[in-house]
């Protein structure tokens, strides 16, 4: 075991007295500084075009990536290791009154002291073998982890049988700009320097799964995510008058009901299951008062996936969607019904029908009727709407939707289902080539020799729960899978692109070894120090140094 500790412990705290909050200037800062750190060691003093930062590509804001790379002489093998993890953090407004030291872990501790906290977080901030702070999880600590294996070995090289490339990314907590144009570089290193890519070791943070679990988790891969998301129109109405529409906020209410935490939409596999389906915006598109109902509404969901393709995805939510329009006109009809007998009127049957389109359908069916008309009045459209820089690719996308249904005939209540945001593939490792089968070899090895330094089990499980980067270096689905995200996507290569064929032709198998903590996200994220300092760096250094052997 190497005495990692005081060095990571060191380092980590460096980057979080960085504030580096995702899409602001403090992505820049930290970029260069870490950049900096590498160069000025003595084995990029000697190999400076070793280390550089490379700018994202196809991104509103300005941002870099930072690459380094250490040649092993042990032999002459060309296997290599990429270690990624990425240096920007969500925001600290959540500190409320601390916020000027949620970058200064040591301050904070003591401030947190003062404070009325859980029970959990009390007994941690007295134990002393907690961090607390922005970023000492939520992954700088990991970050941390890689860049003393980086310095490790361009002091040993002589014990590298292959190469190791450090990748810190940027922009992991919003739109992964930093891994996507990563992939360029990665090319580019492998054609220039001949690098074999063995594995990708990402170091994003790991907690337990319910209360009371001890377990140290270590993942051979990563959920997939999607975002599915529907544009709802109805009817308006005068609200002295509200039977004679239909209104899109009820509608979406009973979508919500449908889909949110529904177990159903749970996609088990290799005997784990992710989370449920969560709403994570329901809005309308009225900008002011006023007392008639509104025109459309907007819902979008978080989807995890692990064996459902996005064409699968599409096709149970339509299901589901004409399940929770049924109800919700069946209810309406209850009561309008009821209404009627408690008024005295006379009850007619409402006239709305079920009606459920994918964005395709719709706009193939425009194009049908106005042909290159509409092709280019909806580029032209796409393109003013570029300069509203205050639209999220997500808001972008509903705006699309709105203007396409404009050129629809039929006005007709309806939910049209779409994608609005990155699909990130889910990755997974289970032996199914040579390359797959090494590093599990490795990660057993790295297990079993670590294991008895450290008093809690160390589990391996095969999805990473949350969303990460990962899934932006492998993709294992097909090619008609991509299709039905670029096709039901109305931002698709004007306000979001993804080459997922760099990602094909990569396809590096990942696994993440990630510091251990809680409340990520969260005023009282924190990470142990014993396993994220120490056992964590070690556990990858011994699958690296077993996987470059074989």
């Amino acid at each position: 075991m190497l005495k990692t500790y005081e060095e990571v412990l060191k380092v980590t705290n460096e980057l979080v007295n960085i504030e580096s909050i995702v899409n602001t200037e403090g992505e820049i800062n930290i970029s260069k500084s870490l950049a900096k750190t590498i160069s000025n060691l003595p084995y990029f003093l000697k190999n400076p075009k070793y280390v550089f930062t490379s700018r994202t590509i196809d991104d509103e804001v300005e941002r870099y990536n930072v690459f380094a790379f250490v040649k092993g002489t042990k032999g002459d093998s060309n296997k290599t290791v990429v270690l990624m993890g990425h240096t920007d953090t969500v925001g600290i407004d959540d500190y409320n009154s601390l916020k000027e030291k949620a970058c200064l872990p040591n301050e904070l501790h003591e401030a947190l002291k003062g404070e009325k906290v859980p029970p959990l977080v009390r007994e941690h901030l007295e134990s002393n073998e907690w961090l607390f702070g922005r970023g000492t999880l939520d992954m700088k600590s990991g970050v941390a982890s890689h860049y003393y294996l980086l310095k490790y070995y361009s002091e040993h090289p002589e014990e590298l049988n292959g190469n190791i490339v450090f990748f810190a990314e940027c922009d992991e907590e919003d739109s992964s700009h930093g891994v996507l144009s990563g992939l360029n570089d990665l090319k580019m290193l492998k054609v220039e320097h001949g690098f074999d890519y063995a594995a990708l070791i990402n170091s994003d943070f790991v907690a337990p799964k319910y209360e009371g679990d001890e377990s140290r988790y270590i993942y051979k891969g990563s959920v997939g995510k999607l975002l599915p998301s529907f544009y709802i129109t109805g009817v308006e109405s005068h609200v002295g008058s509200s039977f004679e529409g239909i209104d899109p906020n009820y509608i979406a209410a009973e979508l919500t009901r449908q889909i949110a935490y529904n177990p159903e939409l749970c996609d088990k596999s290799l005997g784990e299951t992710p989370m449920p389906p969560v709403s994570l915006k329901q809005t309308d598109f009225k900008e002011t008062y006023t007392v008639q109902t509104a025109l459309a509404s907007y819902v979008y969901y978080n989807f995890f996936v692990q064996s459902w393709s996005p064409k699968d995805v599409l096709e149970k939510l339509k299901v589901h969607a004409e399940i929770a329009f049924n109800n919700a006109i069946a209810n309406l009809n209850n009561h309008y019904k009821r209404y009627c007998e408690i008024s005295g009127q006379e009850y007619t049957k409402l006239p709305w029908k079920t009606r459920v389109l994918f964005y395709e359908e719709l706009e193939q069916s425009i194009i049908v009727e106005y042909g290159d008309n509409y092709k280019e009045h909806i580029k032209n459209f796409k393109h003013e709407l570029l300069k509203n820089k205050e639209l999220d690719v997500r808001m972008f996308s509903a705006k699309v939707v709105e203007e396409v249904w404009k050129w629809t005939k039929d006005k007709s209540p309806a939910i049209i289902i779409f994608y609005s945001s990155l699909y990130s593939p889910c990755v997974e490792v289970t032996g199914k080539n040579e390359k797959e089968k090494n590093l599990l070899t490795a990660l057993d090895y790295a297990v079993e020799k670590v294991q008895p330094y450290y008093d809690k089990p160390i589990v391996q499980k095969n999805y990473f729960p949350h969303i990460c980067d990962m899934s932006c270096v492998a993709i294992n689905v097909d090619e008609d899978s991509v299709n039905s995200v670029v096709n039901n996507n109305p931002s698709w290569r004007t306000k979001h692109y993804v080459n997922y064929d760099a990602i094909r032709e990569l396809n590096i198998p990942a696994i993440n070894i990630g510091p251990y903590g809680y409340d990520a996200h969260n005023r009282y994220e924190r990470t142990e120090l014993k396993y994220t300092m120490e056992i964590m760096p070690n556990l990858t250094k011994l699958v690296i140094d077993k996987l470059l052997e074989n």
